[in-house]
């Protein structure tokens, strides 16, 4: 199943639903073969920054969102494992500090995002502030739509500015995240993992999942689309973010800058 049944690029009759977050649609013959593609696929993507940073030129912005223990952590150390730290950077949004609140919303994202030759992961990200401030009430419906209007817009002149974005919806099931959850507190050594307020938050799941429908539709476009990632499997969720990856550089083909012939007169002593 191509990569294109889930990039959203318009919210025109896109539905939430309409994608099973235990579907392994990029998933070969058994988990032992997408561990292994997710291997190749790292590797390759590791020679792609390499090129990219050296390019210097472009920035690229990756955002994953997703409920709690969706896996952004997870995906982070497995598709990006074998990037070069010069190159690559991850951020995780919290609770805003008093400092940031006392400024609009979006100053401490545009503090974080990528400089030239840079790629920056969010891990959370702007969308925090059109998902659990619409949840809890925080926000009127009125505040939420210009918040979606300023936000295009923000991605708007990322893009007319040198910044790829691609961002990432980790979509899990209800079941599967009891599962995690318990699984969390089954295991002395995962303690330090769990948030009682993770529990508090999952009494609001389907108001969540409309924040989010709400969310992709107004904010997919074809510069910046949203890629809905099934993500019960953390496996097809790993493949899946790093087949998306790779299209991403396979479009942007990076080049090594041109060589310099007065470098070729230079002796080293």
């Amino acid at each position: 199943m191509p990569l294109d049944d889930f990039r959203i690029t318009s919210g025109k009759a896109f539905q939430l639903a309409n994608f099973d977050p235990g579907s392994k649609p990029m998933s070969g013959e058994n988990k032992q073969a997408d561990l292994a593609r997710i291997t190749q696929l790292s590797t390759e993507l590791d020679a792609e920054q390499d090129i990219f940073y050296a390019e210097h030129r472009r920035k690229l912005l990756v955002v994953l969102q997703g409920m709690d223990t969706s896996g952004k952590d997870g995906t982070v150390r497995s598709v990006f494992r074998s990037f070069d730290p010069l190159g690559i950077r991850v951020v995780g949004f919290k609770s805003p500090s008093p400092e940031e609140l006392a400024r609009d919303y979006l100053w401490r994202v545009h503090l974080q995002v990528p400089k030239s030759g840079e790629i920056v992961v969010f891990n959370r990200s702007h969308y925090e502030d059109v998902l659990i401030t619409r949840v809890h009430g925080w926000i009127d419906q009125a505040e939420c739509e210009r918040r979606y209007r300023q936000i295009r817009a923000f991605e708007a002149m990322l893009t007319e500015t040198g910044t790829t974005i691609v961002k990432c919806f980790l979509h899990i099931s209800k079941d599967e995240q009891k599962a995690r959850l318990e699984a969390r507190l089954a295991d002395p050594q995962k303690h330090w993992k769990f948030d009682a307020t993770d529990l508090a938050e999952r009494k609001h799941w389907k108001a969540y999942m409309d924040a989010y429908e709400a969310a992709i539709t107004a904010t997919s476009t074809p510069e910046c689309p949203w890629y809905i990632v099934p993500a019960d499997s953390k496996t097809h969720r790993n493949l899946m973010v790093a087949e998306i990856m790779a299209h991403v550089f396979a479009r942007l083909k990076p080049a090594y800058p041109p060589p310099r012939p007065e470098l070729a007169k230079l002796k080293v002593d």
